[in-house]
């Protein structure tokens, strides 16, 4: 175990073209999904904090639900989708980086959405009354709601890269972890893993966890920056 865990860091610490490749992918498949989810969700979440309408609270609870989604349904979903068979066979996005990004979109959008609304409601509570006053429309009133509650929504963008960056089941199930080409960390660790080669999978997962903890670290930070900023 010992060995297993210095050839790891040698590993890390020569820089080795696999563990730098997959690492790479991973992250840009991540922060592509973060985008495109963040362009989707913070829009749906501020509307739907501020807006009345009928079925808004099926729409809430739809929300809430879908947060906990499984990440290999959501797999399972855009292999059909992309499937020779599927609608959308003819793109030939199956197995590619960007079914990794469709994927990985759909299980953090609703994350993104849920959480935005829960922070713009709350951002309403307060100003919403003084906005509605003067008379803006719902689309305003969620930009400048959600314009106040920027640092919180950076922790959500946060939260959301964490909860892709750590995901196996879908970029497995989409991606089919082909070396060079649609192996991520998760999907690398496992494989290396079965295959024997601890030490390559050991400092997969050493990137990983220093990944996730500079997330949660600049999560922590823009917290205390908020609480100073603003007491």
């Amino acid at each position: 175990m010992l060995d297993t865990i210095v050839s790891a860091f040698a590993l890390i610490g020569r820089l080795d073209g696999d563990v730098l490749s997959i690492a790479a992918l991973s992250l840009r498949v991540s922060v592509c999904a973060v985008l495109c989810g963040g362009l989707i969700g913070v829009p749906l979440g501020a509307l739907v904090a501020v807006v009345r309408m009928p079925g808004r609270g099926a729409v809430i609870a739809v929300l809430n639900a879908f947060m906990g989604l499984p990440a290999v349904v959501v797999g399972l979903v855009v292999y059909l989708l992309l499937s020779r068979s599927g609608p959308l066979g003819a793109a030939g996005l199956l197995f590619t980086p960007s079914a990794m990004i469709i994927a990985q979109t759909i299980l953090i959008t609703p994350l993104m959405a849920a959480l935005t609304r829960q922070l713009v409601e709350d951002a309403d509570r307060e100003l919403g009354e003084q906005l509605r006053s003067l008379r803006l429309t719902a689309t305003q009133r969620a930009r400048i709601l959600a314009f106040d509650a920027r640092f919180s929504l950076a922790v959500v963008v946060l939260a959301a890269f964490g909860r892709a960056v750590s995901e196996v089941g879908a970029v497995l199930v989409v991606g089919g972890n082909i070396a060079g080409h649609t192996r991520t960390m998760t999907t690398a660790i496992s494989l290396e893993t079965q295959k024997g080669d601890l030490p390559l999978a050991l400092a997969l997962g050493f990137v990983l966890i220093a990944i996730v903890l500079a997330v949660n670290a600049a999560a922590s930070g823009l917290r205390w920056h908020a609480m100073r900023a603003y007491g």
